[in-house]
């Protein structure tokens, strides 16, 4: 470090010895909260986790044994495979994806046969793959398999018409139930394979209950019905799993606003395109007005507007010049620009939008683990019931055993949890897809609930409120008869040559030539000094001034004016005089008063929490609205006041450096500022706000709020609908059909209902 760093540091606003962690540092953002955010935690513990399972475009892991599991199709299957296998300590981690019926596991090659015997010890084949499922062959596995349910559908239409029109003589008979067997054949031998592997392991899940029902409905004579609700069923769990995935593809469809070739130059100056994940660090790309950036980078040439909405949130086209940071997905509005390339493909901030909320799917929420537990209960409670009415109606209401057993197969199709279960997990992804596409990435469903609870919001100042670097603010030539545009250039000149923030503000802050400066020098504490245009000049602080008894009464006045307001004053004097004096000052961001007024109005409380003296301090919280400041506080202490406000109620922290990780970590939730610069795939804290606007904070509560309420909603929904059909099953005119119906209908409502979220505006 330079002589030169520390000129400054003994300004008068009293800048104590520990402001720049708060002051400067606010490019890292490497907070480890010890919340549990481990990334190793993408995969989820229960089984209501349809919707958290796909892969994103994320390379397997080194050495990953990879599974296709054809009968693994929803969050109960899912559920079974992870509490088999969570127990195995070689497994590092599980990577499900249902849409492609896949599943990919982190574990040494040594035990990966451990590992397949136990998955088909549940009673699931397994196939081998060399590498995951693409897109395409998912879309073309589901729609082989939409053609076979809907033949099965058109046999088991063919039973009934048998069953209604044809004779009623033995040889029709055997010959409906023949054809209702083979509607059940090709819809339903997955389910029979599934639900038999769990009674016989003593589970009652809902393969089980369909097995019950449909074996019970044919041996009762019911055959058409049978065939009909097993066909139903497997139909409607198919467009059910397609529905969900709508929620993924909010997600996976970033990917798709990066393209997939970029124009580079080669070693002989032409341009040519290659494919993108081809393209090395330090790479020049060259993009053209209207195409997108395929890779992150930094503007080497050209100037012109980019709409950064993808990886923002924001709708307003930044201004980029030679030096500026652009990202993979954004668009380039005008101008062509050619930047050099600072990231590989595949770490890209789009990149790390896409894993952050990844791993974030793979994190239960609160309600999510009521459900969990609610439905492990629940699916029990209900055989036991279906049982009591197939025994209990017949010996105590006189009803025939055949009705009695009926009613109690319907009530198995009823009981039926998908809906409940599906419920919490399409409702939290799309609460995550909703934000990520307003720049604002929540790392688990958890943050996202918990965010409506907050009462209290801790803020750090600079990088957060403020701007995070100082901004020559008023500038005033105190010498008379001089040339003004003389002393500014001199001023500008000496503060050229040094690299302390205050000076560099002084320097960027006046136009001008730089004028030759000899025997330039610095004092520590003070300031710099050098001959400039035939004059021995000083450029400091209040301290050295002082020292050098050139400070007169008027002089201090108008010091103290400007340090009240939190500025920081240097001035410039010769050997006779004090020639002018220059304010700096870290100015709030534009946004920051109505960000405040926001968390006002959703009942939240802000207090500012700053490693500044007291006077800085007060002057911005006055300008943005905050009356409860704490100043003066190295990071144990904004730690500490983040736990004693936890008193108050629920506290977030809002932080945009490494030095706020302690009290980041002692929030309830810990946003983290700025993140759009960083690797975001590495980021701990649970909200990153991708750009600088504080006004995103309020918008996560509030988001949250519409999250929670949509999540009981769906809960009403899924046992309202149940509960009615309950009712009419037993005393009622209930059929196998309208159970059917009831339970699909129930899961396909949920999951629209949770899927609104994406439509949510924010505001």
């Amino acid at each position: 470090m330079s002589s030169h760093d520390h000129a400054h540091t003994g300004h008068a606003h009293g800048h104590s010895h520990h402001d720049s962690h708060d002051d400067h540092d606010h490019h890292g953002h490497g907070h480890d909260h010890g919340h549990g955010h481990s990334h190793a935690a993408a995969c989820c513990h229960g089984s209501a986790c349809a919707t958290a399972a796909a892969p994103l475009a994320t390379p397997a892991p080194a050495g990953a044994l990879l599974l296709r599991i054809p009968a693994m199709d929803c969050p109960t299957e899912e559920g079974q495979i992870r509490r088999a296998l969570e127990s195995f300590g070689d497994v590092r981690g599980l990577h499900f994806d249902l849409p492609a019926r896949a599943l990919t596991v982190d574990a040494p090659a040594a035990s990966w046969d451990t590992v397949t015997a136990a998955i088909n010890r549940l009673g699931f084949k397994t196939e081998t793959l060399s590498a995951p499922p693409a897109a395409a062959d998912t879309a073309k596995a589901q729609r082989a398999e939409l053609i076979k349910l809907s033949a099965a559908l058109v046999v088991a239409i063919g039973a009934e018409l048998l069953h209604f029109f044809a004779p009623d003589s033995t040889t029709w008979h055997v010959a409906g139930m023949a054809v209702a067997a083979v509607a059940i054949a090709l819809s339903g031998l997955m389910v029979f394979r599934k639900g038999l592997a769990s009674l016989v392991r003593g589970q009652l899940n809902i393969n089980a209950l369909m097995s019950v029902a449909v074996i019970g409905a044919f041996a009762i004579g019911q055959w058409p019905e049978a065939a009909m609700v097993m066909a139903l069923y497997s139909l409607a769990e198919l467009i059910e799993a397609r529905s969900v995935a709508r929620a993924r593809n909010a997600i996976t469809g970033l990917l798709a606003l990066s393209p997939e070739q970029a124009e580079v130059r080669q070693p002989d100056g032409s341009w040519a395109r290659m494919e993108a994940k081809a393209v090395v660090v330090g790479a020049t790309v060259r993009v053209k007005p209207g195409e997108r950036f395929a890779l992150d980078g930094t503007v080497t040439a050209g100037q012109g507007a980019v709409d950064q909405s993808p990886v923002t949130g924001e709708s307003i086209p930044v201004d980029k010049a030679p030096g500026d940071a652009v990202f993979a997905g954004t668009i380039n509005q005008s101008g062509s620009l050619e930047f050099e390339v600072t990231k590989p493909a595949s770490d890209t901030v789009l990149a790390g939008i896409i894993h952050a909320v990844e791993a974030a799917q793979g994190q239960r929420a609160p309600t999510q683990r009521f459900v969990d537990r609610f439905a492990a209960v629940y699916t029990p409670a209900v055989f036991v019931l279906a049982l009591a009415v197939a025994i209990g109606t017949p010996l105590l209401l006189g009803w025939p055993w055949l009705t009695g057993v009926y009613k109690a197969l319907v009530l198995l199709v009823i009981a039926c949890p998908c809906a409940l279960v599906i419920s919490t997990p399409v409702t939290i992804v799309s609460g995550l897809a909703a934000a990520a596409r307003r720049g604002i990435l929540i790392k688990g469903g958890v943050h996202l609930e918990q965010a409506r609870k907050l009462t209290v919001l801790a803020l750090d100042k600079t990088g957060t409120l403020t701007e995070g670097r100082p901004r020559l603010v008023a500038q005033r030539v105190l010498a008379e008869g001089v040339d003004e545009a003389r002393v500014l250039g001199i001023a500008r000149s000496l503060a050229a040559r040094s690299d302390h923030p205050v000076s560099k503000a002084v320097a960027s802050g006046l136009v001008g030539d730089t004028l030759p400066v000899e025997g330039f020098g610095a004092e520590l504490g003070r300031g710099v000094h050098g001959h400039v245009e035939g004059l021995n000049v000083v450029l400091g602080n209040h301290r050295w001034i002082h020292d050098r008894g050139q400070c007169s009464p008027e002089l201090e006045a108008l010091m103290q004016e400007h340090e009240a307001q939190g500025r920081t004053v240097s001035l410039l004097a010769d050997e006779r005089q004090v020639l002018a004096l220059f304010a700096v000052a870290d100015t709030t961001k534009a946004s920051s008063r109505e960000a405040i007024a926001a968390l006002k109005a959703l009942g939240v409380h802000p207090v500012m929490l700053t490693g500044d003296n007291p006077s800085t301090a007060q002057a911005i919280a006055s300008q943005v609205g905050i009356a409860d400041v704490r100043a003066n506080l190295l990071p144990q202490d904004k730690q500490q006041a983040v736990t004693a406000l936890g008193a108050q109620g629920a506290v977030g922290m809002v932080g945009d450096g490494v030095n706020d990780s302690p009290s980041l970590a002692a929030a309830a939730v810990g946003f983290s500022m700025g993140a759009a610069g960083t690797d975001t795939a590495k980021e701990a804290a649970d909200v990153l706000i991708m750009n600088d606007d504080l006004r995103k904070v309020p918008e996560t509560i509030r988001l949250s709020q519409r999250t929670y309420a949509v999540l009981w909603q769906n809960i009403v929904l899924a046992l309202g609908i149940k509960a009615v059909f309950f009712v009419l099953a037993v005393f009622g005119s209930a059929t196998m059909w309208m159970a059917v119906f009831a339970d699909i209908g129930a899961s396909l409502l949920v999951v629209f209902n949770g899927l609104r979220l994406l439509r949510s505006s924010g505001r």
